[in-house]
Parts: C-alpha cells; sequence; structure tokens
C-alpha cells in the first residue's frame, strides 16, 4: 500500500470510486458505454494499488506517480476456464488509464472540488514512443475477402463448405477498410445512418460523443445494396451487422474481432484485428492524396497527433519506395 500524505488539493471527501461515480452520473448523457466501462475499469486498478479507496485530497503527486510505476510492472492473468498467458499491460492501456485520471480530475476542476489537474502534472506513460502502424497489404485484403466465402477445411475429407455470412463479412470488411470507423461504430451502424444516394455514413455517437460523416465508394456501395436486399422488411432502427438472423442480435466489439480473427487464421494472415483497417484506411488516404484535415474530420479525432503519425509513416514509406526506384541508382548512370 502506498504511504499517503494530506496535501488537501481537493475540497471534497469523495474517494476515488465516489468521484467517478458522481462524473459518470453528471456526464452520464454525453458518455458512451464504453467510456463508462473504461472509467470503470481504472478504478479497479486504482482500488488494486491503493488497497482501499483513497480519499482523492489525500492523494498527491508521488502517490500517482508510484501508481504509474506500479502499472509498468502489473501482469494481467485472464480469467476464464481456457489457459491464456499472463501479459503486462500495454503502453497504451496504460495511456488510456493516465487520460481517465486526467478526465476525472478535469471534472473535479470544473466543478470545483478540486483546485487543480494534478494527473496533468505526470507524462503521460509510453509518450514518449510512437504508436506501431502496420496497415494490411493489398494481397492480405485480397486474401482475408477470400476467407470469408469457405470455411475451414475438414481435416477428414479435406473439403470446405460454403459460409452463409459471406456477404455479411466481405461487407464488413469493405466498412472498415473504406471508412475507416472504429468497431464499435460499425457495430452501432443502424439503417438510418446510411445514405446510399450519398454513399455516407453518419456516426450519432463517435468517440468523445461527437457525431461525423464518413464516405464509401461504389464497390462498398454496391455491396450494401446486396446485404440489405437479403434482409427483407428492415426498418430505420434495424442494426446493419447481427450476430444472425434467427435472433437479429446486433454485433457486439468482441464478436467482431473474434470473427476477423477467424478470417485472418483461414487467410493466413496475421495480427488481424479490426483497428488495422483504420490504419490501413488512412495511410492508403494519405497516399492517394488526402490532405491531413480531411483526414483527422474523417476518422474523428480531436487533434492532429495520430494524423502527424500517419504522415510520417507514409513519408518514411515514400522515401523507400524512391531508394528502391532510384533511376540513377538502378541505371547506374
Amino acid at each position: 500500500m502506498a504511504h499517503l500524505k494530506s496535501p488537501h488539493r481537493t475540497k471534497s471527501n469523495f474517494t476515488v470510486t465516489q468521484a467517478f461515480d458522481k462524473m459518470i452520473f453528471e456526464r452520464r448523457s454525453d458518455l458512451s458505454p464504453n467510456t463508462i466501462n473504461d472509467y470503470i475499469v481504472t478504478g479497479k486498478h486504482v482500488l488494486r494499488y491503493f488497497e482501499e479507496d483513497p480519499v482523492i485530497r489525500d492523494l498527491e503527486r508521488d502517490d500517482w506517480i508510484g501508481f504509474f510505476n506500479y502499472l509498468t510492472d502489473y501482469v494481467n492473468v485472464p480469467a476464464g476456464i481456457a489457459p491464456r498467458p499472463a501479459k503486462p499491460l500495454s503502453s497504451k492501456t496504460r495511456r488510456n488509464i493516465h487520460t481517465n485520471l486526467s478526465a476525472l480530475y478535469t471534472f473535479l476542476v470544473k466543478t470545483e472540488r478540486a483546485e487543480f489537474n494534478i494527473i496533468r502534472t505526470i507524462e503521460r506513460p509510453g509518450s514518449k514512443s510512437s504508436p506501431h502502424i502496420d496497415p494490411f497489404t493489398h494481397e492480405e485484403i485480397d486474401s482475408l475477402i477470400e476467407a470469408c466465402e469457405y470455411t475451414a477445411r475438414w481435416s477428414t475429407k479435406n473439403i470446405a463448405s460454403e459460409r452463409h455470412t459471406a456477404l455479411r463479412d466481405k461487407l464488413i470488411l469493405k466498412i472498415l477498410l473504406d471508412t475507416g470507423i472504429r468497431a464499435q461504430e460499425l457495430c452501432d451502424m443502424q439503417m438510418k445512418n446510411v445514405s446510399l444516394a450519398q454513399k455516407t455514413i453518419v456516426v450519432p455517437h463517435g468517440k468523445g460523443d461527437k457525431s461525423r460523416t464518413v464516405h464509401f465508394g461504389n464497390r462498398t456501395a454496391k455491396l450494401i445494396w446486396e446485404h440489405l436486399d437479403q434482409r427483407k422488411g428492415i426498418k430505420p432502427e434495424d442494426y446493419i451487422f447481427t450476430v444472425d438472423d434467427t435472433y437479429p442480435r446486433p454485433m457486439t466489439r468482441h464478436a467482431l474481432r473474434r470473427l476477423v480473427g477467424r478470417l485472418g487464421d483461414r487467410a493466413g494472415v496475421k495480427n488481424v484485428h479490426p483497428h488495422r483497417f483504420r490504419h490501413t484506411f488512412a495511410t492508403e488516404y494519405l497516399r492517394n492524396g488526402g490532405q491531413m484535415v480531411a483526414l483527422k474530420d474523417l476518422l474523428g479525432h480531436s487533434d492532429f497527433e495520430m494524423v502527424e503519425h500517419y504522415a510520417h509513416f507514409v513519408q518514411a514509406d515514400v522515401k523507400r519506395d524512391h531508394q528502391n526506384a532510384s533511376p540513377v541508382d538502378n541505371w547506374k548512370v
């Protein structure tokens, strides 16, 4: 347990859990379910470290630095029956926890329950390293789309069956690739959000509960028509992607991740997850002449930080291409 001091930097006797509960209650209308869940998980990490529910005004900067150091060494043991290896928290997860705690202090400051945001005085974990960007190649995308057609081959008969969800799954891959939307945004898509005439999708509740419009091309539009033609009588409030036809429950992020992961296994493509399609969209958008300002809006980012990472990645790609294609070097002139 950390040694707590009493600098009295907040005006409230809230514990961390009570403060998160209060923030969620007052801001519920502009918080997504995923954001609320992230706040709850962050609170659990705080309780795990301090071994109690600490009063926020008793925590000073050194206590929080100790907490973030603890996260660096923390090893997560997955729950469940199936054996899975324990693994440390990723830099992204630790940064998200930092962001969530900063949001909590910002809320306390705005509601005059704290004097300043102490988390902002602590550098974000892993903030000096650039995010890993690993877009798909054209050949990998072709292999994934082809993998939608058939099941894995039976080991006894070396045959594969046609998949009844092939059309749906192809459309999922193409929308992820063509629009760059997030996994949850795809799962939340309803018929009323899609305009085939304009070739647009309205994302009503993106990150930070911000609305935006994304676009898709002719080939994706044709596949949407085919998918909707299979679902007779679809209503504006119906979800575009459901788990099955018998009990049309909307697809979840976890189901989506499992789906694309299995497609990757059949296609022989490694590290297939929904966010990698977003990286591919962003890098291809810039390679094909798209502007950074437009890309920021299409991706739903509040600033240019991530877009600049994409731009640096593409610029390095152009440099490598020139090194391979340099006329002077190749012609030896």
